[in-house]
């Protein structure tokens, strides 16, 4: 077989991504900060730690990116060691599959996402990340 010969594939029309409406965008970014501001900041942020030595949460916060929309938490690191003083991981994500549905995934500790909730609605998916463990930071 020649190096330059060119070949068909087949790819089935499901392949390809929708593109995420601004209105959905915008209903889900004003969702999800309510969510933060009310339940998840006040739950996993310690403004008084009692140890300066481990890595803790000091803020929480959500945004956009191509399909994707992830949570975050900065992290402060005051140990002596430490390679940079501040640090951001996420720790859930929502993927737009069409018609205002998501599927639903957390970070793993082998920093793989893990789907485990698909086609859910923007409120399910609110409600999950506020409810189950899997989605703590």
């Amino acid at each position: 077989m020649a190096k330059n010969e060119k070949r068909l594939l087949f790819s089935p029309s499901g392949a390809t991504k929708p593109k995420v409406p601004e209105l959905v965008k915008i209903e889900v970014k004003q969702a999800c900060d309510e969510l933060v501001g009310s339940v998840l900041k006040p739950r996993n942020i310690d403004l008084d730690p009692q140890e300066d030595r481990f890595n803790y949460i000091v803020d929480i916060f959500a945004k956009w990116y191509r399909n994707y929309f992830y949570f975050y938490a900065k992290y402060h690191s005051p140990g002596p060691n430490a390679i940079e003083p501040f640090f951001e991981t996420r720790f859930a994500r929502m993927e737009y599959v069409g018609k205002d549905r998501f599927n639903l995934s957390y970070m793993r500790h082998t920093t793989k996402w893990l789907e485990v909730y698909p086609d859910m609605s923007l409120e399910e998916c609110i409600e999950a990340i506020s409810d189950d463990p899997l989605f703590t930071p």
